[in-house]
């Protein structure tokens, strides 16, 4: 399967937004230091994030990477099938991004990234852009960015409370 929009792999730069897509950026401290780091970025890159943040995940690796294919479940009933277009793992960054495939409801690309900076502060910092694919995202307009909205909050308060104590 080919992904449903041209841009593959632009959420490596900020900010950046194809023309006719709506972006989003959420970021949310998580902590501070070595340890929160660590356990962010490997909650991360094992779905762990996403699991606990309450969306099924199925991938065909148990670890982000560059092609590897993922399924995220919404509500139970909503498959959303993505691949894996970058990752990155730095001292201080480290994270990934996929782009939708056919099926998902919709277009674009989401990039998940953990950056400790200089002053030891850890953040997940979720960037996107997307646009409906499927009618009933279509029907949902606004209230669709918000769910998508909402759930990048919820990755970094997940991430949070899975790093608490590690201060």
């Amino acid at each position: 399967m080919s992904f449903t929009y041209e841009d593959v792999g632009a959420t490596r730069e900020t900010g950046f937004c194809p023309p006719g897509f709506h972006p989003l950026h959420v970021r949310t401290r998580l902590g501070e230091g070595e340890r929160v780091f660590r356990r962010a970025a490997e909650a991360a890159f094992t779905w762990e994030m996403h699991r606990a943040s309450g969306v099924g995940v199925e991938a065909t690796a148990d670890r982000a990477a560059p092609g590897v294919d993922v399924t995220v479940t919404l509500a139970g009933l909503i498959k959303a099938p993505c691949r894996v277009v970058w990752t990155v793992s730095e001292y201080r960054r480290a994270g990934w991004a996929y782009g939708t495939l056919p099926g998902h409801p919709e277009c674009g690309e989401e990039a998940f990234v953990v950056e400790r900076t200089g002053d030891g502060t850890v953040w997940l910092t979720v960037s996107s852009f997307s646009r409906p694919a499927a009618w009933y995202a279509r029907a949902g307009g606004a209230a669709g960015r918000g769910l998508q909205a909402a759930f990048a909050r919820r990755c970094g308060g997940t991430l949070r409370r899975l790093c608490a104590g590690l201060e």
